[in-house]
């Protein structure tokens, strides 16, 4: 498997942990439940239309979202410091809260590098939301965290 793949995988198991986390939250359905079915009936489908879904890396998958679960206390109190004043991460869209939680997992409990994770939750921020607001403020908070979290990756 080329390099080029096995990033395209992680990518996709990105796009994927956010989407479980989301279904977890809006459902309350457990961990268990959700990557059970992701794994059974998402990673490589194909629908009516002809779309197909990616293959996603399956265990850095399991990573995020177990891991978001785990943290997620230190995760939301690491959001709720790099928001404004006043807006608490239970008033931010349920979708971009589930980034956060999935991207956090990755800045506190994961080894990626904290640039690697800002731009490729950005670009699951765009593949959710088309009108460019949303990515930039995911930008600005994942920014804010990745500082906080892991400052050595900062500097110079």
């Amino acid at each position: 498997m080329s390099k080029a793949d096995k990033k395209q995988m992680r990518s996709a198991a990105r796009y994927f942990a956010t989407q479980a986390l989301f279904q977890m939250e809006t459902s309350g359905q457990t961990v268990e439940r959700v990557v059970r079915e992701f794994e059974s009936h998402r990673f490589g489908e194909v629908f009516e239309d002809g779309t197909e879904m990616a293959e996603g890396d399956l265990k850095h998958f399991r990573s995020l979202v177990s891991e978001a679960v785990n943290w997620q206390a230190k995760i939301d109190q690491l959001t709720d410091r790099a928001l404004v004043a006043k807006w608490p991460i239970d008033r931010i869209d349920p979708v971009i809260r589930a980034l956060f939680r999935a991207a956090g997992a990755e800045l506190v409990a994961l080894d990626t590098p904290p640039k690697v994770v800002i731009n490729e939750f950005v670009d699951v921020a765009k593949a959710f939301f088309d009108d460019g607001k949303e990515p930039k403020f995911v930008n600005a908070v994942l920014d804010h965290m990745a500082r906080e979290e892991k400052p050595q990756a900062f500097t110079a």
